[in-house]
């Protein structure tokens, strides 16, 4: 890591269920960091569209991005959107439909990437997503891509949601997650794709607090420039 007092940035991506929310909070408190959940602030936007029943390229939907509140408290765990603690509400089968469609409309991703920036101009920050470290971050200190196999992420994702009591079934979620993925990489506006600077991590058979302490390892050690190799 920098020097205290200095600032530095973690920029991650990956697709749905790769793990990268997770290991993104854990390193934030492993570090000191200040977690960054972009996934959760175009579900919030998401939430709204569907809150006002408007459509995702509804011009009216950009003008209420331009206008809302957008925070997030206790370290990335709670989101507020103009103020309400929606970070259950975000999580919903509903909100899972509809955000990337949402979060393929670039005027939407450039008032969102905004706010990103602003973020990371604050402090010292880990940050994950889909384009955090091709977009958002591109000079970003450390860059990582977290992938796994889909019937991982599918079973992730599910675990997610029966531990919410929401019904679901692994082929559904599966399902799911092979459309998001479809939608996410082939956008034409900020696709998801691994950056060619960033380590690329396969979370497949390995336990979350192993990847966390590679991840930190990596970045305790000035390794984000000079290792290209992956875990």
């Amino acid at each position: 890591m920098k020097k205290p007092g200095s600032q530095v940035t973690i920029a991650m991506d990956g697709p749905a269920g790769s793990g990268k929310s997770t290991v993104a909070r854990r390193i934030a408190e492993k570090l000191g960091l200040l977690y960054l959940d972009s996934g959760a602030m175009y579900r919030a936007v998401t939430l709204l569209a569907i809150q006002e029943e408007l459509a995702a390229d509804n011009p009216k939907l950009i003008d209420r991005v331009k206008a809302c509140h957008i925070e997030f408290t206790d370290n990335g765990r709670t989101i507020l959107l103009d103020a309400e603690d929606v970070s259950k509400q975000i999580r919903t089968p509903a909100v899972n439909r509809l955000v990337a469609d949402v979060a393929k409309i670039p005027e939407i991703r450039r008032e969102i990437v905004k706010h990103q920036q602003r973020i990371g101009a604050e402090g010292s920050i880990i940050a994950e997503g889909r384009d955090l470290t091709t977009i958002v971050f591109p000079n970003a200190d450390f860059k990582f891509y977290l992938d796994a196999s889909v019937t991982e992420r599918a079973k992730r994702r599910l675990a997610d949601l029966q531990a919410q009591n929401i019904d679901a079934t692994l082929a559904a979620v599966e399902a799911e997650i092979r459309e998001r993925d479809e939608k996410d990489t082939t956008r034409e506006h900020s696709p998801l794709r691994a950056a060619d600077d960033a380590i690329i991590v396969d979370t497949t058979d390995k336990a979350i607090e192993d990847v966390v302490d590679f991840i930190a390892h990596v970045c305790e050690n000035k390794q984000g420039r000079e290792r290209r190799r992956g875990f």
